[in-house]
This record gives C-alpha cells, structure tokens and sequence, in this order.
C-alpha cells in the first residue's frame, strides 16, 4: 500500500515576531481613531479659544456657572453663522449684506483679498460654485511619466484665444497635501479621464499610492488614452 504523505504542522513564527505583528495590527487600528478624535478635540478648542474672549463677560460660561464649557465656542460660532445664511435669504439681511459687500470691493487692500475668499469658499461649501470635475491622468512632470490630476471646469477665454488649442485647465496635487500643487494647462487629447470618484482620487493622493483598489489590469501597462473628451459647451 502507498504511504500517505506526512503533513508538516506549520511552524508558528517566534513570539517576538507574533508580538510585533499584533502590535502593528492594533495601531492600524488604534492610529486613525486617536488622530481624528485629536483632530475633533483641536478644532473644538481652536475655536473656542478665538470665539470665547469675544462673548461679554457677564455672558461669559466662566462668570455665570464658574467653569468653562467646551465646545461654547464652537456653538455660537455655529448658530452666527447659521442666523447670518438664514439672514442673507431675507430680502432686509440681503440687501444689508450686498451694502457691507460693496463697502469691502471698495477698500483698496481689502477688496482683493475678501474677492478670493469669496469665491474659496463659494466653491467649497455651495453648489453653485465651480469645482473639479473628475480625476484624470496626465503626462507629468515629462512624457512617459503619468501623475493623477483633477480636471477643472473652465479655462479663461484668453489662454484658448492666445493658444489657439481646446486646453483643459488640470491641476496637479502634491503628496501628501493635495492642497499645493501645480496648475497645468494641458491639449484635451492628452488627458486621460479616470472613472475613480474625486474622493477615491485624494485618498490615493493623501496615502502615496498605498490606498488602492485592486484592478484586473495587467501591471506595468502603460494607460491607453480614452477619446477625447467633449468640449464644453459654448467653447470654440
């Protein structure tokens, strides 16, 4: 009769090793939850620190209940902010926001610096602020070198004009802060648009290449650029 063939037990890697490996395991765990709870704690005392010594003092948390109360801060800055969007609905709260406006567009110093946060944040918090439009690949920082991009919405009617091309205005984020970067402007055919949403796109940014999802591509394939992409409507 044939043996049957011996089975090995595996060996079981040295304490130490195991150790290790547990440790790691718990402070991928444990990392990201300590950092965002810190990051909550900052914020909330950030801005109770610049919104507190505002409040009168006979309104003070310390003066009426003895002790300071986290988070005060943040709950008035909350509620001014909320009663000054529901003020800027009224027809009265407009008008007296579009003549506090009109105050700020004239100071000299004042005016440019106010117009550019404007429209910061117009952008971030509202929809009908202009934002990126998808992800995407181009050739950067040279030919064969391929870098994840953002897609913007509009050129400026003079680049097309001076260029004679149908450009893309691409901006190329830095790791790990996709707030900095470079502004490109780049011949429609040469982008190569990506299906991944914007938020899958900062993660893979923000984490170096590490936060990826698997794809049945072969590696080392160099990407085949997609059809051109539409023009905008109303470009040349």
């Amino acid at each position: 009769m044939a043996q049957k063939p011996v089975r090995r037990r595996a060996r079981k890697p040295p304490l130490a090793q195991r150790l290790r490996n547990d440790f790691l395991t718990g402070l991928v765990v444990v990392l990201p939850m300590f950092l965002t709870a810190y990051l909550i704690w900052w914020f909330v005392g950030f801005v109770d620190d610049k919104v507190v010594p505002l409040v009168p003092r006979r309104y003070d948390p310390e003066n009426i209940f003895g002790r300071n109360i986290f988070g005060f801060g943040l709950l008035l800055f909350v509620s001014f902010t909320t009663l000054v969007g529901a003020l800027a609905k009224n027809l009265i709260g407009r008008q007296i926001l579009q003549f506090g406006e009109s105050v700020l567009s004239r100071t000299p110093i004042v005016r440019p610096i106010y117009n550019g946060l404007k429209q910061i944040a117009e952008t971030i918090f509202t929809d009908s602020g202009n934002t990126f439009e998808r992800p995407c690949l181009v050739e950067y920082p040279r030919k064969g070198c391929w870098s994840v991009a953002f897609m913007s919405t509009r050129v400026h009617r003079e680049i097309t004009e001076r260029t004679s091309e149908d450009l893309v205005s691409v901006f190329v984020p830095m790791t790990p802060n996709p707030t900095t970067g470079f502004l490109r402007f780049v011949p429609r055919a040469e982008i190569v648009p990506l299906d991944m949403s914007l938020e899958d796109a900062t993660k893979l940014i923000i984490s170096a290449g590490l936060v990826t999802e698997p794809t049945a591509s072969a590696p080392g394939r160099r990407p085949k650029p997609a059809a051109p992409l539409a023009p905008p409507p109303g470009s040349r």
